[in-house]
């Protein structure tokens, strides 16, 4: 063979290994599900194969690979007589009828470990069994998996080895168990099953105490329970009693009372077998407490204090009287019964109380409270400085004591089996008295308290002062035995004006600019008013003057008219208050001068009278409203020849304006709340007088004048534009009114401008054109006095042809044509 065949034959050779290659790359390959001695694979097919062979190599072990064969229309296949708990290589050949290799695919998988077997199993609970079984090598986990007998339940539970435990379980049900191991590879068979039940539920204790050395326990019957067994234990004892009974009732006698016991509670199926248990605790009730001592205890209310000793399991207490009072306290062995009633005899019995109930009560214990006060006591004075405290006896009293207490802080006592006992009594004193009731149990913690006042005396330092316009305040130092003062005043028909405890009166309401006579009395409830008292006058503050009118002097000057409704020499002050400013006259006649009021202002003016005692209160104000100011500038510009704009200042106090431009051709006028104005109906070239109104908001006018205003001269009109023989352009026009004003004339063209000024009466103007057949744009316009060209003149456009194209054709363009 020459050395180009051999090339070619290699070139050939490489081709087919490169096609064959790509053939065996493009079926794929995975594992369906293992078990310890299976693995089921699944591919996808391939077009052309006729068969396809699985073959199953251990990785790392020296066992014999494995392979099954398939039929082309075949996607999954299993390989059986693998190893238990072994890495394969599992790999896929398609191949066509001549068993060529048409493609292939390769993956690994673990087969799962050994299928354990289950030992033994067994119920401890009702809810569920437990599983003992033998764990195998390469085991992650495990699964116990539980059927009930019926078919109607299925469950599995993974757990770590042995024992497992299957929950969720019904009560007395038979059930089929079995195991299966895992590893990361998937899970073994399952074991062989077994059967099994679980164990019938515990009965479920009810509990009470109905002594206190007694415990009844109930229960409702367990399904499928034969036998109850009950066992029975007292807290802190390791003595145990047990019985057993088909019963579902049974009472513990002869316990300690407030003791816990707890009972445990079984039931026994029919095979024998012992179900749940179930505690529960409970305690007795406690023994009966023994009252020690009760005490009469003070406070705001009277009560009684019970002492009784504790007993044991006693959660609380409670004492109950005769007359159905009671108190509970937690813990301690005292209570308070608040409040009882004084110069009571009643017995009190304590019960213990847990959560079982309540003990038997003690033996009645019996107890007497403090008499009760005298509900009636009162002082009688059948002399003078001779009086006793007598009062209304009370039962359950041995002696009474009698306390007679000065309101300058002297006592005095009397102890007594009577009803009433004497002291001297001095005269504008207070006297208060008590009496307190003794017997065994001691005085009543309260007593009513009845005082004596004795007849008052005059009060001195009497004070009268003014502290309004039409109220005097009187003042005096207390009076011994007073409980009340009247003051009066003669002016008013010795009408009571106060009639208080303190030592203090307002006569309010009293007539201005009138002396008083005030009269000052103390009285007590039971020995009347002392009607001896001395007099004090004192006037009061002058009445308020009233503003009659106002009436303008001149433009700053105001004269103001009131009344004048007090006695002579009494001084008025007019006052004007105004935002800024405040001005004021005084008079002692029924009128007074406001001067140098400025304009555009507003004032609130008030009269008010002053005397040797005080001023009034102001009379009613009245408001005073200056005339607005006028505008210090105006301003007229023209803004069109027959419109102009009026600006000015604004006028301190007004509100709006009225403009009005007049000449001898007519007038133009606006009224408005600005400052400026828009003025139309204006003639050209022709004198107006200025005059401004400023208005104030109450309607008040202010006159006012200002320089004149000239418009502006008219524009001219039938404005022509015309082309001489000599290339000259001439504009023409006609004058409105006196031809006495310069005009000018300006051509705006496409290639030059042009200006020319015409004198005062001439009509036309002359313009030397340079280059011709161009547009113009014309204005003319006069010249004012001020030599200033008037500026809204209005523009005219042109189109001026060539000399022998057309000539003498003017064409105009714009707003208006020519004439």
């Amino acid at each position: 063979m020459g050395t180009t065949q051999l090339k070619m034959l290699k070139l050939l050779l490489l081709l087919a290994f490169t096609e064959i290659c790509t053939a065996k790359n493009d079926i794929t390959l995975s594992v369906f599900t293992v078990t310890s001695k299976s693995m089921t694979v699944q591919w996808s097919g391939h077009t052309g194969a006729s068969s396809y062979k699985i073959t199953a190599t251990p990785k790392n072990s020296p066992a014999r690979p494995v392979f099954a064969q398939f039929s082309g229309n075949s996607v999954m296949g299993s390989v059986n007589s693998l190893s238990p708990n072994t890495v394969y290589t599992m790999q896929l050949e398609a191949m066509d009828n001549a068993l060529n290799v048409l493609s292939s695919a390769a993956t690994e998988e673990t087969t799962a470990p050994e299928v354990p077997s289950i030992e033994q199993a067994y119920s401890k609970h009702s809810d569920s069994i437990t599983v003992e079984f033998t764990e195998v090598s390469g085991a992650t986990s495990y699964i116990l998996r539980a059927e009930s007998q019926t078919g109607d339940f299925f469950s599995e539970t993974e757990v770590g080895g042995s024992p497992g435990t299957v929950e969720q379980l019904q009560p007395y049900t038979g059930y089929r168990l079995s195991v299966m191991s895992v590893n990361k590879g998937g899970r073994s068979q399952p074991s062989y099953p077994i059967k099994a039940g679980t164990v019938v539920m515990a009965p479920k204790l009810n509990t009470t105490s109905p002594s206190n050395d007694t415990i009844l326990v109930t229960w409702s019957p367990v399904k499928h329970a034969i036998l109850y067994t009950l066992c029975i234990i007292q807290e802190g004892s390791s003595t145990r009693h047990k019985l057993n009974t088909t019963d579902t009732t049974v009472t513990f006698d002869d316990l300690e009372a407030g003791t816990t016991y707890c009972i445990k509670g079984t039931a026994w199926d029919s095979e024998g077998r012992a179900g749940d248990d179930l505690t529960i605790c409970q305690i007795t009730r406690p023994p009966t407490p023994d009252v020690t001592h009760i005490q009469v205890t003070q406070g705001r209310s009277l009560g009684i204090a019970v002492y009784w000793v504790k007993v044991q399991g006693a959660e609380n207490y409670m004492a109950l009287t005769s007359n159905s009072q009671n108190c509970t306290t937690l813990g301690v062995s005292y209570c308070n019964i608040v409040p009882v009633e004084c110069g009571q005899n009643h017995s009190v019995s304590v019960t213990a109380y847990n959560s079982a109930g309540p003990s038997s009560p003690s033996q009645p214990a019996e107890y007497i409270t403090y008499p009760c006060p005298p509900e009636n006591i009162w002082v009688e004075e059948p002399k003078a400085g001779n009086c006793s405290v007598v009062w209304d006896e009370v039962p359950l009293v041995e002696y009474y004591m009698a306390f007679i207490k000065r309101d300058d802080g002297t006592e005095k006592s009397c102890n007594t089996t009577g009803n009433t006992c004497p002291f001297f009594c001095m005269c504008g004193y207070t006297y208060l008295t008590t009496v307190f009731p003794y017997n065994q149990a001691g005085s009543s913690p309260s007593a009513h308290v009845r005082n004596y006042t004795t007849i008052p005396c005059c009060p001195q330092g009497v004070a009268v002062k003014l502290v309004s316009t039409e109220t005097l305040e009187i003042t005096w130092l207390p009076v011994k035995g007073a409980e009340l003062y009247e003051t009066t005043a003669t002016q008013t028909n010795d009408v009571i004006h106060c009639n208080d405890t303190a030592p203090v009166c307002a006569l309010s309401d009293l007539q201005c600019n009138t002396a008083y006579s005030v009269v000052v009395t103390p009285c007590s409830e039971l020995r009347g008013c002392n009607r001896t008292c001395t007099p004090h006058t004192h006037e009061t503050a002058p009445c308020a003057p009233e503003i009659l009118n106002m009436t303008q002097s001149n433009n700053s000057t105001y004269r103001v008219l009131f009344t004048t409704p007090n006695t002579q020499n009494t001084n008025y002050t007019i006052t004007a208050v105004g935002h800024y400013d405040t001005h004021t006259c005084n008079a002692r006649n029924s009128s007074c001068e406001l001067t140098q009021l400025p304009c555009g202002s507003t004032y609130e003016v008030m009269a008010v009278a002053t005397t040797a005692v005080g001023r009034s209160l102001p009379g009613y104000s009245k408001p005073l409203e200056t005339g607005p100011c006028c505008p210090t500038s105006v301003n007229v510009t023209q803004v069109t020849q027959a419109m102009t704009n009026v600006t000015w200042s604004a006028g301190r106090g007004a509100r709006s304006y009225i403009t009005t431009l007049t000449s001898s051709r007519g007038h133009a006028k606006c009224h408005t709340l600005d400052t400026h104005c828009l003025m139309g109906c204006i003639t050209c070239g022709t004198n107006y007088s200025v005059n401004l109104e400023s208005i104030s908001r109450t309607g008040h006018k202010s006159e006012c004048k200002y320089r004149g205003f000239s418009s502006n001269p008219c524009c001219p009109t039938s404005v022509k534009l015309y082309r001489r023989a000599n290339n000259s352009l001439r504009v023409y026009w006609r004058s409105l009114g006196p031809q006495i004003q310069n005009h000018t004339v300006e051509l705006y063209g496409t290639g030059a401008n042009y200006t020319c000024i015409a004198a005062a009466g001439s009509i036309y103007c002359d313009i030397q054109e340079e280059t011709c057949g161009d547009v113009y744009t014309v204005v003319a316009a006069p010249v004012g006095q001020n030599g200033m060209k008037v500026s809204f003149c209005q523009p005219r456009t042109y189109s001026v042809p060539c000399p022998g194209s057309n000539a003498g054709m003017v064409i105009s363009r714009g707003r208006r044509s020519v004439d």
